[in-house]
């Protein structure tokens, strides 16, 4: 792979004559085009970790998309200066900043509700339906869309094909944002069977003629059929998300008060050493611990932020042959390393066993089952031209011109239904769901 590939201007769908703006290149298009899309405005009320709450300082997907933005930008930036000279004469430091940035913004944007606990109960789900035979009419790839359901892959479909120019480009970004976005770069065909993370790939069926032509347009080597290398730029966006995920976790923890603020502060501790702001030093006991932490949590991202830019260029060969094995975390230097492996696996032991996200789990498994059981259940029965009942027909009308075509094959049909159901937040998905069942809320 060379920079001058990997870093095209030119954009996915029918080519565009704009003028040129001052001071706004094809990448801010990108950022802007995201952060005004739908999509993204509705990971305001998605969980990232925990529940939305009550607590407005609990991170949701919105606020820890625009965190892990930040985060790429200074990466992207970073490294852009460190290999200024192997850039395109056109790119500046500021465009590579601007590119992982973008895709930090979308990393999450095809997230159901209720987080990854939402992804499971829609891979539950079809796995049931899959059992009582309603998924046959499909091919065996196209079950597996379904059975391995990922919000990866959905995202790539709602920038792709969902938002603005519908099944006509999507967001039209530029080949460079997608192919930073594309943090899985295969099918699910090798879901399984790379080993790499369960579940975990980025394309549909239905979108896979979109990532050959982006695989094409970046250069992109192909490995395995349905599945390419990574863009190099990619280790960047999955690394800008380790770090913010490694340390926001820790702080919504002390806010839920599942962690104690000296583990926290000692973790953080051991990896900026003697480098403490002159701020921190001069903070004392009747100061908040949420603004020391916020002061420390600094500096902490500083040091990471450097070790990962430190570690792509030292990696940058194997990046550009397609061939570096892992994530950028696990090529970082000492302390930084185990700074995010460390907060990680704090976050497994103390956080994500609460008691009041294992009950939000448990609903939200609850609410999907009902959603999924009435929208791919309308599908199903107006399949092949048959005559659905009057409440199915009144569940399609909630679809409004996105309802799917009684001839449309059952593939598509139910891909239509997760597009709904992917797109609701936390709030509007628990809403509809006991609306269904007759519940309605109080007045």
């Amino acid at each position: 792979m060379d920079w001058h590939t990997l870093l095209t201007r030119e954009r996915l769908g029918k080519p565009t004559h704009s003028v040129a703006e001052l001071g706004r290149t094809p990448f801010h298009k990108d950022h802007d085009r995201i952060i005004f899309s739908g999509a993204f405005r509705r990971l305001g009320r998605k969980t990232q970790v925990h529940p939305v709450s009550s607590n407005d300082h609990i991170h949701t997907r919105l606020t820890h998309s625009l965190e892990v933005s930040c985060v790429g930008r200074s990466l992207g930036m970073r490294v852009g200066e460190m290999i200024r000279d192997a850039l395109p004469d056109w790119c500046a430091p500021s465009d590579l900043g601007m590119v992982v940035q973008s895709a930090c913004l979308a990393h999450d944007i095809g997230n159901p509700p209720f987080g990854h606990s939402g992804e499971d109960a829609i891979r539950h789900w079809f796995q049931q339906a899959d059992s009582r035979g309603w998924l046959d009419a499909m091919s065996s790839a196209e079950r597996s869309d379904f059975l391995n359901f990922e919000g990866n892959a959905q995202g790539f479909r709602v920038l792709t094909q969902l938002e603005y120019h519908q099944f006509d480009g999507g967001t039209r970004l530029t080949y460079a944002t997608l192919g930073t976005y594309l943090k899985y770069p295969w099918s699910a065909r090798h879901a399984e069977a790379l080993g790499y993370k369960k579940h975990k790939f980025g394309c549909y069926q239905s979108e896979l003629p979109l990532l050959e032509q982006i695989a094409g347009k970046l250069g992109l080597p192909q490995l395995d059929e349905q599945r390419w290398a990574r863009h190099p730029l990619v280790y960047l966006m999955e690394a800008a998300d380790d770090i913010c995920y490694g340390l926001i976790d820790l702080e919504d923890g002390l806010e839920m008060e599942l962690l104690d603020y000296r583990e926290v502060e000692a973790l953080l501790l051991d990896l900026v050493g003697d480098d403490l702001p002159e701020t921190y030093r001069q903070l004392g006991p009747q100061d908040s611990k949420r603004r020391k932490l916020a002061i420390l949590r600094g500096k902490a991202i500083e040091h990471l932020t450097n070790a990962a830019a430190q570690a792509f260029v030292e990696q940058q060969s194997a990046l550009l042959a397609g061939q570096l094995g892992g994530d950028l975390v696990e090529h970082m230097h000492g302390p930084a390393k185990r700074c995010v492996q460390s907060a990680k696996a704090m976050a497994r032991e103390k956080i994500f066993q609460d008691k009041r996200k294992t009950l939000h789990e448990i609903g939200a498994y609850t609410t999907l089952e009902i959603l999924l059981n009435a929208f791919c259940g309308a599908a199903l029965e107006q399949h092949g031209g048959r005559t659905p009942s009057f409440k199915n027909r009144r569940i399609l009308d909630l679809l409004g011109h996105n309802a799917p075509n009684p001839d449309q094959p059952l593939y598509g049909a139910f891909l239509r239904m997760i597009d709904f159901i992917a797109g609701m937040t936390d709030s509007y998905a628990t809403e509809m769901a006991r609306e269904m069942t007759g519940r309605s809320s109080p007045v």
